[in-house]
């Protein structure tokens, strides 16, 4: 019996893959065995019911050819299309199964047609099912994708599920840290909302005394203002009837002397008179003022010819 790794070699797949493929191999031989077994019973049948006679005509042997060859035609072409839709439906797990893990698979139909392949796989199934190495039939309930020693995409999706995995972590532990510092902040507030609270108290009671002192202090200022402007008031009093006797005899003695001086100042003029200068000065103010009056009538003539 050729060992798992050789014939592995031969289609390229692993051990679990090569008994899928052996086993869809030996449910298309057990359909390919019945329909065959169809055709043949379809001649048996032609033997039995029209071979009775010794000679036939070329029409008889025509009628009978048309007649094999339309229920040949029928369970070949049964048997094509049942092998189609077969393989459709085996498409459709192993595309339903990679969908499952987010996988996109892919086929070439140019390679269905290899000769070279398709005699691989012939004679992968002659070493497979040769009467001298008949394996046992593996029961497989319920295929499964499985991942193939954590390589290819599957490890992609594993090494991404980790890395998910340990975001989640990382947000997990930051979560609880900004719970933490927001549990932190709320305490600090109340904390604060309460040191406010107390220091208004304070401040409040602090005013209610302070107001108390200034009151008091004021009263006392006020009180030493009365006694002050009293004083003042009597002082004033007294000095305004000294004032007034002083400015009494300053006003005579003034009046006297204004007499004394206006006295002097005439006989001072009636002595400037009698000089020789007093009458140049007033002989040459005559003659300015002549000359000016003079000045101003040219000046009202020019005035009047612009």
């Amino acid at each position: 019996m050729p060992g798992p790794s050789h014939n592995s070699a031969e289609l390229g797949l692993n051990e679990h893959h090569q008994n899928e493929v052996i086993n869809y191999m030996r449910f298309a031989r057990s359909k390919r065995g019945l329909r065959l077994k169809t055709v043949d019973s379809c001649f048996q049948d032609l033997k039995e019911s029209r071979l009775v006679e010794e000679t036939f005509t070329v029409d008889e042997v025509s009628e009978v050819l048309s007649g094999l060859q339309a229920v040949v035609h029928s369970e070949v072409e049964s048997e094509l299309i049942n092998t189609a839709y077969t393989n459709v439906l085996l498409l459709r797990q192993l595309f339903s199964q990679a969908e499952k893990w987010y996988l996109k698979l892919q086929t070439d139909i140019s390679e269905l047609e290899n000769r070279g392949l398709l005699e691989q796989v012939a004679e992968f199934e002659k070493a497979e099912f040769t009467s001298s190495n008949k394996k046992p039939i593996i029961d497989i309930t319920k295929p499964k994708l499985v991942p193939i020693n954590e390589v290819g995409t599957t490890e992609l999706l594993n090494k991404e599920i980790l890395r998910l995995q340990e975001e989640n972590e990382k947000l997990k532990l930051r979560l609880k840290n900004i719970e933490i510092q927001a549990t932190n902040a709320l305490d600090e507030k109340s904390k604060l909302e309460q040191a406010l609270q107390d220091l208004q108290l304070d401040q409040g009671n602090q005013k209610d005394f302070i107001k108390a002192q200034d009151l008091s202090d004021l009263q006392n200022t006020v009180a030493a203002l009365k006694s002050e402007f009293q004083k003042t008031l009597n002082d004033k009093t007294e000095n305004q009837k000294s004032l007034e006797e002083n400015l009494a005899t300053a006003k005579h003695d003034l009046l006297r002397v204004q007499e004394q001086l206006s006295m002097a100042e005439k006989e001072l003029e009636k002595k400037f008179q009698q000089t020789a200068a007093y009458r140049n000065m007033k002989e040459i103010l005559t003659k300015k003022n002549d000359q000016i009056k003079d000045l101003r009538k040219r000046l009202a003539k020019y005035e009047s010819e612009d």
